[in-house]
């Protein structure tokens, strides 16, 4: 959503009127300026009265009544230019609260171009026609091509299938799949063309639920309250009473004018926006994109932390953590796996070739190669008979059985016929995992959950690497949200990257997502997006969050405190309105200098970067990542 300046006409008007008001000024007509911007002013008012009564109808309010209060005050005691500074300030507030709500709320447009709009539907004739995907039935018969995305919920009629469900259960590792076992739409395809039976047509389907869980999540929302909007309340009742005793015990009516030239909402307006610009800023240096200025104050308030496991505490890859070989070396076993594997589709074997390259083998060339999909492949290395594949597969050409490690993948391999060993494959732990785990901590984060689609077994493995206090396995988009609303201790933030994440963020107070890798569906309805591929970034956007409300409230409390010594001196007639509008112009520009301090980081932050520094040097990843 772009802030477009025709959309609101008040900002438009102000500054005509200043231009128009300011070119009188110099030109000697002083009086007539005066009554341009005094009747423009008057009509800001008139607009604000208006909308303090529908306000208070709905039950909600805020500075508007002191803001209006201050106009009329400033114009009745002739500082009509400051009565249009605080024209301005409404206006230009308004317009940017505006702006903010919409990127809040801004339509879930990444998750629905990624939505399949096209089927391969087999005709009478069995061949296969492209149709919408809105046109197909339960009980139609579709063609899946390799790399594509299964448009709707289905069987598979194929014999077999590889498939990347990690966008919908987080499953990082491909899934093999046998005929008639169910897939879910959202998934994608692997190397061969498949056919799969429509069991759901495409709104009953998988991914489709995802997109209205979505807009389900951010439609139940509570409504934000703004930070100075708590503060005005008091401050409003407070001047507007030292300023109505003045005038009744001096019994002079300027009295009145002159104690609320200075009670201006001033600070009350720009203290907290300044300060959470700042932070925003400061957070977008560091790759953490901040939606709204309401979400830092959640961000700071925040309690619980909730995780995705794939992608999110794991870098979302598989890769060969062990190697185990028998009659052999591990060495040659990588080599000869990895040989073979370099001319293999399946999704695995990309992995076994980076290990084997990262570990500076030359993989040799391989001749006579056969892949059978879903299953395995073979070939001939250095005139010995390799064949890589599942265990059924490598099982049937050995006739040995091979071992189940848990918790891990098992490519397993057979040379010559006899049974060599496997390859142990899992999605690792981010270095930076236990080190961000400690330091929201310490930034006040009381529990820690992982919620995954993963297996009880896997996802408690990781959890306690991690340091997590809470795990959630076996769970579905839908059983992730409602993990998330009934959380506790409140508010909860929730860090996520793929597309089944997308719901689960919204449904947080606060959703952060891992963006760095495109998941623009997690991203759309997030909250907060990390650019950065660093989780430590989650800890660090919790800690902005809370040195940027602490410099908001001192802002604002120092600009309180000023305005209502400066209220004292001129109920009891010591503070001429001139000298008191001038004087609320400083109390300004010291609330101003003060909130811009959110742009720096405190001591406390600093040496929460040592420590974080230090704990990543030690995991083994790159400190760098901290700055």
């Amino acid at each position: 959503m772009r802030l477009r300046l025709l959309a609101y006409p008040v900002v438009l008007a102000t500054l005509a009127v200043a231009l128009v008001g300011g070119v009188l000024e110099l030109s000697g007509h002083g009086t007539a300026a005066r009554w341009v911007v005094s009747a423009f002013a008057a009509v800001v008012v008139v607009r604000q009265v208006r909308g303090m009564v529908a306000d208070l109808r709905a039950g909600s309010y805020g500075v508007d009544l002191l803001a209006a209060t201050a106009i009329v005050a400033t114009v009745a005691v002739g500082e009509y230019w400051a009565a249009l500074v605080v024209c301005l300030m409404l206006s230009g507030g308004e317009a940017l609260e505006d702006y903010a709500a919409g990127r809040a709320r801004r339509e879930l447009t990444g998750l629905l171009e990624n939505a399949p709009r096209t089927a391969h539907l087999r005709d009478g004739a069995g061949q296969p026609v492209d149709v919408p995907v809105e046109r197909v039935a339960v009980g139609d018969l579709l063609v899946v091509r390799p790399f594509e995305v299964v448009p709707v919920d289905g069987v598979l009629e194929s014999d077999g299938a590889t498939l990347d469900e990690s966008s919908l259960t987080g499953e990082s590792l491909p899934v093999e799949h046998a005929r008639g076992d169910g897939l879910l739409s959202g998934s994608v395809n692997g190397g061969d063309a498949i056919e799969v039976r429509a069991t759901a047509a495409a709104a009953q389907s998988q991914y489709q639920r995802i997109i209205e869980l979505v807009r389900e999540a951010q439609d139940s929302k509570a409504p934000f309250v703004r930070l100075a909007d708590r503060v005005a309340v008091p401050f409003t009742l407070g001047a507007l009473a030292l300023a109505v005793g003045a005038w009744l015990v001096s019994g002079d009516p300027t009295r009145l004018a002159e104690v609320l030239v200075v009670a201006t909402p001033c600070p009350l307006i720009i203290a907290a926006p300044v300060a959470f610009m700042g932070g925003m800023s400061r957070a977008a240096r560091a790759g953490i994109i901040v939606k709204s200025s309401g979400t830092l104050e959640q961000l700071a308030r925040a309690r619980t932390a909730a995780f995705d496991k794939t992608g999110t505490l794991t870098y979302g890859q598989p890769r060969v953590t062990q190697i185990h070989a028998e009659g052999m070396d591990t060495d040659r076993l990588l080599r000869l796996a990895a040989a073979v594997e370099q001319y293999s589709s399946h999704p695995l074997a990309d992995a076994v070739v980076d290990r084997a390259r990262q570990d500076g083998h030359p993989v040799p060339a391989a001749d006579d190669v056969e892949e059978v999909p879903a299953h395995g492949v073979r070939g001939t290395v250095d005139g010995q008979v390799v064949v890589v594949g599942s265990a059924r597969y490598v099982a049937r050409e050995t006739g040995a059985t091979p071992p189940r490690p848990a918790g891990v993948t098992g490519v397993h391999v057979a040379v010559d016929g006899h049974y060599a060993g496997y390859l142990a494959l899992a999605d690792e732990l981010r270095a930076e995992t236990r080190a961000t785990m400690a330091s929201l901590r310490r930034a006040g984060i009381r529990t820690t959950i992982m919620l995954t689609g993963d297996g009880e077994h896997v996802a408690r493995h990781i959890a306690d690497q991690a340091g997590i206090d809470d795990v959630r396995a076996d769970l579905l988009p839908q059983d992730k949200v409602e993990a998330i609303r009934t959380a506790r201790p409140r508010p909860v933030m929730m860090v996520g990257d793929g597309v089944n994440d997308a719901p689960v963020l919204a449904a947080a107070d606060v959703g952060i997502a891992m963006g760095a890798r495109g998941a623009s569906a997690a991203s759309e309805s997030a909250d907060v997006v990390i650019t950065v591929d660093d989780l430590a970034r989650a800890a660090q956007a919790v800690h902005i969050g809370r040195r940027t409300m602490r410099v908001a409230w001192q802002a604002i409390g120092i600009g309180i405190t000023l305005s209502v010594g400066l209220m004292v001196l001129a109920a009891t007639g010591g503070l001429p309105a001139l000298a008191g509008a001038w004087l609320q112009e400083a109390v300004d520009l010291a609330t101003i200098l003060w909130a811009l301090l959110a742009v720096r980081p405190s001591r406390s932050e600093r040496a929460e970067g040592v420590r974080m520094a230090a704990e990543l040097t030690g995991a083994g990843a790159d400190p760098a990542l901290t700055r």
